[in-house]
C-alpha cells in the first residue's frame, strides 16, 4: 500500500536551500519516491499552517520510507541543511481505496 512523506519546510538560508534541494530529491528519486506536491504553502482553508513551503512524496510503501530516509544519501541531504532549512516530516500509510473505517 503506498505511503507518504508529509513534509512543512521553512529555508531559513537560502544558500544552504538550494543547495539541499536537488540532493533530497536526487535521493528521493532513487528510493522509488515521487513527488504529488511540492511548493509554497496555499492559504490554509481552515486554521494556520506554520511553514511556507509544502511537500507531499508518495513511496510504494512505508518500507521503502524508511529506507530512503535512512540512505547514505539523505543522511548526506539532512547534514545539509542542518540548521539552516527547518523541516517537519511526517510519515504516514495510505488507506484502501474504499476509505477509512470510523473508530469503534
Amino acid at each position: 500500500m503506498p505511503a507518504y512523506v508529509i513534509v512543512n519546510v521553512d529555508v531559513l538560508d537560502e544558500e544552504a536551500g538550494l543547495a539541499y534541494a536537488p540532493v533530497a530529491q536526487e535521493s528521493i528519486l532513487s528510493h522509488g519516491g515521487r513527488y504529488l506536491v511540492a511548493g509554497p504553502t496555499p492559504e490554509p482553508a481552515e486554521g494556520t499552517w506554520d511553514s511556507s513551503r509544502f511537500v507531499v512524496i508518495e513511496f510504494p510503501d512505508m518500507d521503502r520510507i524508511r529506507e530512503w530516509y535512512d540512505s547514505p544519501e539523505y543522511r548526506r541531504a539532512r547534514a545539509i541543511r542542518e540548521g539552516k532549512v527547518r523541516v517537519g516530516m511526517l510519515f504516514v500509510e495510505g488507506t484502501a481505496p474504499e476509505g477509512f473505517s470510523p473508530p469503534v
